[in-house]
């Protein structure tokens, strides 16, 4: 190993974790399926039906262990008031003290493996190194579909030192002794306890969003809970649009998106992580951190997303999802009707009569981007994509409209600062209740969001993109959903692009500007006049209290919330309670 900053570390971490053995990992296909064979024989896997599901397996996590442990995620930073109001914080005298305590010896009897890996395309100026220290062969096999693994990564970062320092261990799974801590000083992520993916996988949430945020802030750039995909209209002209939504609120299912109007086409650049850099021409360029899809399971179809359904044909590793006799994955949610027995999520014989789901519901397929119909090839662009807009949005069943633009930059900051969403079951905790969630990132923020929406503001410009807010979510009085949502999203993106390109005007509102309902293409779609205006209302009333709401969240950050976010939260009130005259 000639990176001698990397061995030392690599040294300090095996004597103290003492494993049996040490294993620098290539990211080779051979050492992947030695894994996979080494897990098949020990039961952690399971190799589903070859002839319909090729090289794909079945993981259980522990009952215990099956979705972000928000309560157990700390910022360690060394100063408190630096990790702010929305996330818990541990100093990092205590957090190593814990933790080391935990992973003293904890390896003994196992293997430690080394993962190098890169956040980025190869080449480009924009990725950054990781190195996961591990003894789960599963995060071995999953990081290599989710990241460029390996020996590309150890070439990249040479013999420099800065690359993020993240040191994994199941211990023993136990929920009190479950902590996943971020230093953001030193780069470092310490994880113990938990073998779920969002847990395990540091290159996913801890490194690309809550350390690459601090990183960025530093470095004068974004990391963002974002989509990207790329449009191209039938006139020809292509966009890029990144968009930010919590977690199981259908982020994948717009990235794969299948275009239900004709004449447009839809490639994924990414489905959950963005980096936004500001270019030299003024306009915010965006790169995939990741190679792979971690998407959630239940819902999944042909219809909500074929290119989902036939990205996970082959080469993928389900997570918590059920098992019929023949060794098919199976989940609420899919085409198939529901066979009469099945193995559930837990590995116990399952039937209706049981009254609870097969899978669980947060569970997960995990594949390679590449296995992806619509992958775009700008997804290993050094550069990135050039973003034309930006959406926000959530699961709300009554308040916000289907689709409204901000007037401007810090309207738009505004907008994404005040995002409220209904909880899905992505994070432990009661499922359907609405919190706040600014830009989708009040999970994986690393720093003081208060800074944070500062940050956002710095990056107001002439050619940054027009910023929106979309609800696919929005429910009638009795509980059914107005939008059909899916392949027809396309329709809202084509009066987002429109207004990109002023072809179209729109209305303003006191919450933003909302389209003409004649401007929203409802053709070849059952969409009465009526449902369309339901989707696109605005009601003051309620609006205000959802201000008065926002207010107090917006309090909570004191003075490090911006001063341009209460003038914008004042106006917001002024335009509710006092009209325009007709």
């Amino acid at each position: 190993m000639a990176n001698q900053a990397l061995k030392q570390w690599v040294d300090s971490i095996a004597k103290l974790a003492t494993p049996d053995r040490i294993v620098w990992c290539n990211g080779s296909a051979e050492e992947d399926l030695a894994l996979k064979k080494e897990l098949v024989s020990a039961g952690t896997l399971i190799a589903l039906n070859e002839k319909k599901w090729p090289n794909s397996f079945l993981y259980r996590s522990h009952p215990n262990d099956v979705a972000r442990t928000e309560a157990q995620t700390f910022i360690c930073s060394r100063d408190k008031a630096d990790a702010g109001p929305t996330n818990n914080w541990m100093s990092p005298a205590d957090a190593e003290t814990r933790v080391y305590a935990i992973l003293r010896q904890a390896m003994r009897g196992r293997t430690m493996y080394v993962v190098p890996y890169l956040m980025g395309p190869v080449g480009s100026p924009c990725s950054r190194v990781g190195v996961e220290i591990t003894d789960s062969p599963y995060v071995v096999i999953s990081m290599r579909v989710m990241t460029r693994m390996g020996q590309i990564a150890l070439d990249h970062l040479g013999d420099g030192t800065d690359f993020v320092r993240g040191v994994h261990c199941t211990a023993d799974l136990h929920p009190e002794r479950r902590y996943i801590c971020h230093f953001p000083e030193t780069s470092t992520i310490l994880s113990v306890g938990s073998g779920y993916g969002g847990n395990a996988l540091l290159s996913k949430k801890c490194h690309s969003l809550r350390l690459a945020s601090v990183q960025g802030r530093r470095e004068n750039w974004l990391a963002e809970h974002m989509l990207i995909l790329g449009v191209t209209t039938p006139a020809g002209h292509k966009h890029y649009v990144a968009a930010a939504f919590p977690s199981a609120c259908g982020k994948t299912n717009l990235a794969l998106l299948v275009s239900a109007l004709p004449g447009y086409k839809v490639e994924t650049v990414g489905d959950d992580i963005c980096w936004l850099h500001p270019g030299n021409d003024g306009r915010l360029w965006a790169v995939n951190p990741e190679a792979g899809m971690f998407g959630v399971a239940p819902g999944t179809n042909t219809r909500s997303n074929p290119n989902a359904m036939t990205s996970v044909r082959q080469n993928a590793i389900f997570t918590n999802v059920a098992l019929t006799a023949d060794g098919s994955p199976w989940w609420e949610g899919l085409d198939d009707e529901v066979p009469g027995r099945l193995t559930d999520w837990r590995g116990l014989g399952w039937t209706l009569e049981k009254g609870e789901p097969a899978a669980h519901p947060n569970a997960r397929f995990t594949v390679s981007l590449r296995e992806c119909p619509s992958m775009s090839r700008e997804m290993d662009s050094t550069r990135g994509v050039p973003i034309s807009a930006i959406l926000f949005g959530g699961r709300r069943a009554r308040l916000a409209p289907l689709v409204y633009e901000a007037f401007n930059w810090d309207h738009g900051v505004y907008v994404g600062a005040t995002m409220v969403s209904e909880t899905t079951a992505a994070a432990n905790g009661d499922v359907g209740v609405p919190r706040n969630d600014p830009m989708a990132m009040l999970p994986f923020c690393g720093y003081n969001m208060g800074d944070y929406f500062a940050h956002w503001l710095t990056f107001a410009g002439p050619k940054r993109p027009k910023i929106f807010h979309v609800n696919w979510f929005r429910k009638d009085n009795d509980g059914k959903f107005l939008w059909p949502g899916y392949g027809e999203n396309i329709r809202v993106l084509k009066w987002i692009l429109d207004r990109v390109e002023d072809r179209v005007s729109a209305i303003d509102s006191p919450i933003g500007r909302l389209p003409r309902s004649t401007d929203i293409d409802t053709s070849n779609m059952l969409m009465p006049a009526n449902r369309l205006r339901a989707l696109l209302d605005v009601d003051r009333g309620t609006w205000l209290q959802e201000a008065e709401r926002n207010g107090a969240f917006l309090e909570r950050f004191g003075d490090r919330l911006p001063m341009t976010l209460r003038r914008e939260h004042g106006a917001l009130i002024r335009r509710l309670e006092f009209p325009p005259a007709a």
